[in-house]
């Protein structure tokens, strides 16, 4: 029989089929009682009760701006990894493989930004707003950190135009900012909000909007037992108070004919479907639903009648979601502007004829960006280079950070960026040097390589695996390593027992 903790009385469950427990999910009578309304057939209760039990299965999903998928298998077949295929992410991939020898986030794949591990679930809301989108110029992650989601968006983009990923706690910031550095992402514009502000403040400037909105977590039980202890259908109520003001805001912000995907990692009505039927009601005939019930295979046994997708983790043994698609069809008035005061923006676009002599100095160490996406802007001795698309919007809200802090400029030229090189660096330029497993790995632990070969370059692209890794100056017969001491990596890592 399987067991877990709640609040009171255990509902009987006579039905489950033992299981070897890894967790015991707390689960409190009201939501017991709600689960029941929701599940009405025994079986797929009892089915629910028992998945929440086993341990999530691993997944990842192989970001298409460095690699394609079929390289990426090809890549990792020697180690093993057994991947069966996402049915509706076709870069996603559940995982199994030993992580007692070697931690997933520790292999050097991972290191080098070749792929993210993210939930299977969390990849459906990006899906489908790619699935009814052509070349969006501007798409908003309004709830974007640790990043899964807006490095998602920016493959299906591959650099053109620009996202802007919010995230309204800033100690996840840095978090944000650390993934999108590490998968290449060019294309980013960060601000740091309550989502609120956004209707107001810019208003019908987004092409497509992706609202992940803070959820009581129903459906996340699988990966924290303890996901439900403040959990109450008081709790609920306020939720879905906030998350009607977010969506509000996000529709305001989005073009008529743009499209708003909705999700959440919870399971009950109000802060699903309802929040849905809310905005519906509110601006009648400013929207249309886009069901979802034919998004990929299969996809029928999760859509609710109104074609929605309402994923309960034993459907497709993964973690608990919702996802909802709208079409904005018409505007609708607009909210009262913001009245704060934004300054100053501290930069100031390139003159052509510095530019020109940044690209130059660029090209010579094997860095490349297409001129008509990133354009060059300055602040102080910083060189960044700005997602075009990004540039109506400046002076209209207040950015965190944009694009790529390309260079800082010194008497003696300019000091390249880690996160520019990783975006940008040719890993088959003339001065890039592929590294042995054992000179890469000790690049990742911060050491200074000493390279066999003759150094023909003051300036070296490493690469590992065809990716660029940083850049190093010769000093000597050694390589000066510059990989970020944040960065910095002990512990096992991808030369130990795979």
């Amino acid at each position: 029989m399987a067991f877990y903790r709640n609040g009171g009385s255990l509902p009987p469950l006579a039905r489950i089929k033992p299981v070897t427990l890894t967790a015991t999910p707390f689960f409190p009578d009201a939501f017991l009682q709600q689960m029941r309304q929701l599940l009405p057939d025994e079986a797929d209760f009892n089915a629910f009760i028992t998945i929440c039990q086993q341990p999530l299965r691993r997944s990842l999903r192989v970001n298409t701006l460095k690699i394609d998928v079929h390289s990426f298998l090809k890549l990792v077949a020697p180690w093993g990894w057994q991947l069966t295929p996402i049915p509706w992410c076709e870069e996603g991939f559940w995982i199994d493989r030993n992580e007692d020898n070697l931690p997933l986030g520790s292999t050097a794949e991972h290191l080098s930004g070749l792929f993210y591990i993210q939930e299977a679930s969390s990849m459906l809301p990006v899906t489908a707003l790619f699935d009814a989108l052509s070349h969006p110029e501007r798409v908003m992650d309004m709830a974007a950190a640790p990043g899964s989601k807006t490095t998602q968006i920016a493959a299906r983009m591959q650099r053109d135009g620009v996202i802007l990923a919010n995230e309204y706690a800033a100690s996840r910031i840095k978090v944000l900012h650390a993934n999108l550095s590490r998968c290449g992402v060019s294309n980013v514009a960060l601000t740091h909000f309550d989502g609120r502000v956004f209707g107001a403040a810019l208003p019908e400037q987004f092409d497509a909007i992706l609202l992940d909105a803070p959820c009581s977590g129903e459906g996340a039980v699988r990966k924290d037992v303890d996901a439900l202890k403040n959990w109450s259908p008081t709790s609920n109520l306020e939720i879905a108070a906030t998350q009607r003001d977010l969506i509000t805001s996000a529709f305001h912000a989005l073009k008529p004919g743009g499209v708003l995907v909705y999700s959440t990692c919870t399971l009950n009505r109000e802060e699903n479907q309802q929040i849905i039927d809310w905005l519906l009601g509110q601006w009648p005939g400013a929207a249309e639903r886009l069901p979802l019930n034919t998004l990929f295979p299969d996809a029928g046994r999760v859509a609710t009648a109104a074609g929605d997708l309402h994923v309960f983790p034993q459907r497709f043994d993964s973690e608990g979601f919702f996802v909802a698609r709208l079409r904005k069809v018409t505007s609708i008035p607009a909210l009262t502007a913001p009245g704060y005061r934004l300054g100053k923006l501290p930069f100031t676009r390139l003159s052509h004829a510095n530019s020109q002599q940044v690209t130059e100095a660029a090209r010579q160490v094997g860095l490349r960006w297409d001129s008509s996406l990133l354009t060059l802007w300055q602040r102080d001795k910083e060189i960044w280079l700005f997602p075009e698309a990004i540039v109506p919007l400046l002076g209209q809200v207040r950015f965190s950070r944009i694009g790529l802090r390309l260079a800082e400029t010194f008497a003696k030229g300019y000091r390249w960026q880690h996160e520019a090189v990783i975006a940008l660096a040719d890993p088959q330029s003339k001065n890039s040097l592929a590294l042995t497993p054992e000179e890469a790995e000790e690049w990742y632990r911060g050491r200074d390589i000493y390279p066999g070969s003759e150094i023909n370059a003051s300036e070296v692209i490493v690469t590992f695996q065809l990716q660029p890794l940083g850049l190093a100056k010769k000093i000597g017969s050694r390589l000066k390593n510059s990989y970020p001491r944040e960065l910095v990596r002990d512990g096992k890592l991808f030369t130990s027992v795979r």
